[in-house]
């Protein structure tokens, strides 16, 4: 597997493709996207090594093509490239839903060259400009093979995928649908309604917009996805999302009771084994939009104290994110926050700062 064809260079697919070139020099990348600007940005930038037209036959080159456009054109490639696979290639798809393409792997007869995929990483961000090299490094990657995979093939593909650093995991398409529509998909819903209910709540003076605490802000924050993407998930996995909506519904219900009972003994039994599962899980993977990598610093207010701390980190070589003040801190230490793209770089950070005898937090 050491020609590799990528079919849409937006956030993961351009993920995809420079985790494949840093970690893989040797491989040959094809690549197709709509956007002419990014596949000839990915082109000089020497992420790709060819750069392919739709459809393109020197498809018929590749060891796998990674479908990572948006559904309704993953399903029309995967019946055109289907045709161009070569004895032995495999095709994959990197949809946050699977059910679909498996029905159409299995039209098209192509259930032992197909294997499903779903890297459990991303961002409030999408497209080419966006991708790293390292989006995938440590995240879980849900495999899910067409019925007729066979073994060395699947283990084959698995080892590909752990070689660029994320986590392979094999379900059905039918487990993944219904995990993520909890996980994933339910929480996209409750987020953008939140934020919705907010904005219709507030008064024209925009109060509750201006005190928004961490907490609003943190749980909200992947309201700020892709409109189009969101809209076809919902369309594509209704029946496991209205199954779990069904659920947080009568959860709602039965909150709404208790409170306006006031019956103290369950709501404390509620926070208390939500903070308990909350805290079981393991936070050091990254989730559908990863994870943050802040730290909080007390700092004088005064004039030059934002520009000492980040001529601090950049005398080191350390790039920031986002660095602002924080006006409310109902739920967080420290009155800057300062925001890394990466683990490594959030250290380093903090360690620069500790030494220079600054206050610092980390969530």
């Amino acid at each position: 597997m050491k020609t590799i064809g990528i079919i849409g260079l937006g956030l993961i697919g351009g993920s995809i493709a420079k985790t494949f070139r840093r970690v893989h020099p040797e491989f040959d990348i094809y690549a197709y996207n709509r956007s002419s600007e990014a596949l000839a940005n990915a082109h000089a930038e020497g992420v790709i090594d060819v750069a392919c037209e739709e459809n393109d036959p020197r498809f018929s080159e590749c060891d796998v093509i990674f479908l990572c456009a948006p559904v309704e054109y993953n399903l029309a490639h995967l019946e055109t490239l289907g045709k161009l696979l070569k004895p032995g290639a495999i095709i994959t798809d990197v949809g946050s839903v699977k059910g679909v393409i498996h029905q159409k792997v299995n039209e098209l007869g192509l259930e032992d060259r197909f294997i499903g995929g779903h890297p459990m990483a991303g961002s409030e961000h999408s497209g080419y400009e966006y991708a790293t090299d390292r989006l995938l490094e440590n995240a879980y990657y849900i495999l899910t093979p067409g019925g007729e995979v066979s073994l060395d093939v699947l283990s084959a593909f698995n080892d590909l995928i752990a070689s660029i650093g994320a986590i392979p995991m094999v379900l059905t398409c039918e487990e993944h649908d219904f995990a993520v529509a909890g996980i994933s998909h339910l929480p996209h819903l409750i987020a953008s309604s939140l934020v919705n209910l907010v904005k219709e709540l507030d008064n024209d003076s925009q109060i509750m917009k201006m005190i928004a605490a961490g907490g609003f802000r943190d749980i909200t924050r992947i309201a700020s996805s892709s409109p189009e993407m969101w809209q076809q998930i919902c369309e594509e996995n209704q029946k496991n999302i209205s199954a779990v909506l069904d659920a947080y519904i009568r959860m709602l219900v039965q909150i709404r009771c208790q409170v306006d009972e006031k019956n103290g003994g369950f709501i404390y039994q509620m926070f208390e084994s939500s903070r308990n599962y909350r805290d079981s899980i393991d936070v050091d993977h990254q989730g559908m939009i990863g994870k943050a990598h802040v730290v909080f610093v007390d700092i004088a207010d005064e004039a030059g104290g934002i520009a000492a701390i980040a001529t601090i980190l950049a005398m080191d070589g350390i790039s920031i994110k986002n660095i602002g003040i924080i006006h409310n801190r109902e739920f967080e230490q420290g009155v800057l926050k300062i925001e890394f793209y990466e683990k490594d770089s959030m250290e380093r950070g903090l360690a620069l700062l500790q030494k220079r005898n600054y206050i610092t937090y980390v969530r």
